[in-house]
C-alpha cells in the first residue's frame, strides 16, 4: 500500500509539502490511539527526519506514546542531541534500543535460503530479531522514518532494515553485517536488491507482516547553494515504497565518474562522526572511486574512538583493519570474532584491501592508535592548513601548488564511483 510518493531529481520537497505528505498520509490510515515511532539516530542528523517527526508528533499529541531512535550498535542518544535533531518532541517520550538485551526473535530465516542467497558463502540461519518494544507495546501504528542511501552493509539503507537492524539483537545484527561482507561490499553498495536485502525481506513477508508498519522515506540532496533538500518523500508499508526511493536515491546520491581518482580527501563533520565504526563512511563510499595506488585522507576532529560499542572497540583494537583473508582467518581461528561477527565484518569493510592508502587525521586519537589498527596517520592542524575547508569545494580542486584534490564534504550522502570497477 503506497500512500504517498514524491520525487524527482530536479525539484524539491518544502517543509509545507512535508508537513501535507505527512498529513495526508496518516489521515488515510484512520484514527491511531497508540503510536510508536522510529526515527533515525543522531547519525543521521541530515536525514530531515527530525522534520517529519515533529509533524506526526502534532498530528498524534499523546496518542504518540513512544519515539525509540534506530540505534542498533550505535550510542544512545543524548538529551542534546535529542533536543537538537528532534526539538519538537519531548524528551520523555525517547526510549533506548539495548541490541543486546531489548529482545524479541520473530522467527528464524533457514539456513538453507541464506547459503543460497550469498551463493554459500556463509552458512547459517538468520533470526529475525526486533526490540521487544515493538511486540509487547500494543501499537496500533509503527511509524519507521529514515533516509534511503546507498549503504555498505545492504545496499540501500533503510526500510525494513530500520526495524531489523536499527531495532536489532546482536545476533541478528552480527550475521547481516557479515552476510554483506563476505559477499563482497562493492558488489552491494548502490543496489536495491541484495543478499542482505533478500534476508529482510523474508523476516519482512513471513514473520513481521501483523506488525502495523508504515514506512516513511526520504531520498536528500544538496541545492545550488549546498543546503540539504528533501528530494523525495515515499510513504508506505510495502517494498515499492522502498524501491522507489532507492531509484530516486540511485540517480541523485550516485556519482559516476569517468576515471578513477589519485587523491581523495574527506572531511567528517564532528558532531556526526565521534568514531571510525561510522568514519568509516568516508573508506566505504569512496573506495569504487580510488584508483590503485590512490590515496584516501581523511579530515577527522570528531574522531575519539574506534567502535561506539566497549566491546567491537576492543575487537577493533586488537585485530585491525586488515585484508578480507586475513580477517576470515581470525574469524575462523577466534571464538571472539565468531561471537561478533559485526565487529569482523567491519574490519572487512574499513580496509583498502591494499589497494590503495589511508591517512585519518584525528581530533583526539593519537597517532599510535591510527597506527595500531593499520591506518597511516597525519596531524590535523597540520592537514587542514593545507586542506583549508574554507577554499574547498565538493568535486575537483586544484591547490595553489599544483597538487589535485577531489573533496567531499560529507560521505554520509552519496556513493562515488568510476565505471569500471561499478560495473564489473
Amino acid at each position: 500500500m503506497l500512500l504517498f510518493a514524491k520525487g524527482d531529481e530536479k525539484n524539491y520537497l518544502s517543509e509545507d509539502d512535508i508537513r501535507e505528505a505527512v498529513y495526508l498520509s496518516v489521515e488515510k490510515l484512520g484514527i491511531k490511539s497508540r503510536v510508536l515511532a522510529i526515527p533515525p539516530d543522531y547519525t543521521r542528523f541530515h536525514s530531515q527526519a527530525g522534520t517529519i517527526l515533529k509533524y506526526v508528533y502534532k498530528y498524534y499529541g499523546e496518542a504518540l506514546k513512544d519515539v525509540l531512535p534506530a540505534l542498533g550498535t550505535h550510542s544512545p542518544m543524548t538529551e542534546s542531541e535529542i533536543k537538537s535533531m528532534y526539538e519538537s518532541v519531548p524528551v520523555e517520550l525517547f526510549r533506548v534500543h539495548n541490541w543486546r538485551n531489548d529482545l524479541c526473535t520473530l522467527g528464524e530465516v533457514p539456513f538453507d535460503y541464506i547459503r543460497e542467497v550469498s551463493e554459500g558463502k556463509v552458512n547459517y540461519s538468520w533470526p529475525a530479531q526486533v526490540n521487544k518494544l515493538l511486540v509487547d507495546g500494543d501499537y496500533d501504528l509503527i511509524l519507521s522514518i529514515g533516509q534511503v542511501v546507498p549503504h555498505e552493509v545492504v545496499g540501500m539503507a533503510n526500510y525494513n532494515k530500520n526495524i531489523f537492524v536499527g531495532t536489532g539483537g546482536k545476533e541478528g545484527i552480527n550475521k547481516s553485517h557479515y552476510l554483506g561482507a563476505v559477499y563482497g561490499m562493492e558488489r552491494m553498495m548502490g543496489r536495491a536488491d541484495t543478499p542482505v536485502r533478500k534476508v529482510l525481506n523474508y523476516a519482512s513477508d513471513n514473520f513481521a507482516y501483523n506488525l502495523p508498519v508504515i514506512y516513511m522515506l526520504t531520498v536528500i540532496d544538496k541545492n545550488d547553494k549546498g543546503e540539504l533538500v528533501v528530494k523525495g518523500l515515499f510513504i508506505g508499508d510495502d517494498y515499492e515504497c522502498f524501491k522507489l526511493a532507492s531509484d530516486l536515491s540511485l540517480k541523485i546520491n550516485f556519482n559516476m565518474l569517468d576515471q578513477p581518482l589519485k587523491k581523495i580527501v574527506v572531511y567528517l563533520d564532528p558532531q556526526e562522526f565521534k568514531s571510525t565504526w561510522l568514519g568509516n563512511k568516508s573508506i566505504y563510499r569512496t573506495r569504487m572511486a580510488i584508483d590503485n595506488s590512490g590515496e584516501l585522507i581523511i579530515l577527522a576532529p570528531g574522531l575519539k574512538e574506534f567502535g561506539e560499542d566497549k566491546e567491537i572497540d576492543r575487537l577493533i583494537r586488537k585485530y585491525g583493519y586488515k585484508t578480507t583473508p586475513e580477517i576470515l582467518k581470525y574469524v575462523a581461528e577466534n571464538d571472539e570474532l565468531k561471537n561478533n561477527l559485526s565487529a569482523a565484518a567491519h574490519l572487512i569493510h574499513g580496509s583498502s584491501e591494499n589497494r590503495f592508502t589511508i591517512t585519518y587525521c584525528p581530533g583526539h586519537l593519537s597517532k599510535h592508535e591510527i597506527e595500531s589498527v593499520n591506518f597511516q596517520y597525519a596531524d590535523l592542524k597540520e592537514m587542514q592548513k593545507r586542506y583549508n575547508l574554507n577554499e574547498l569545494k565538493d568535486g575537483f580542486n586544484k591547490l595553489a601548488d599544483g597538487d589535485e584534490i577531489f573533496f567531499i564534504s560529507n560521505p554520509a550522502l552519496g556513493l562515488w564511483a568510476y565505471k569500471n570497477r561499478f560495473y564489473n
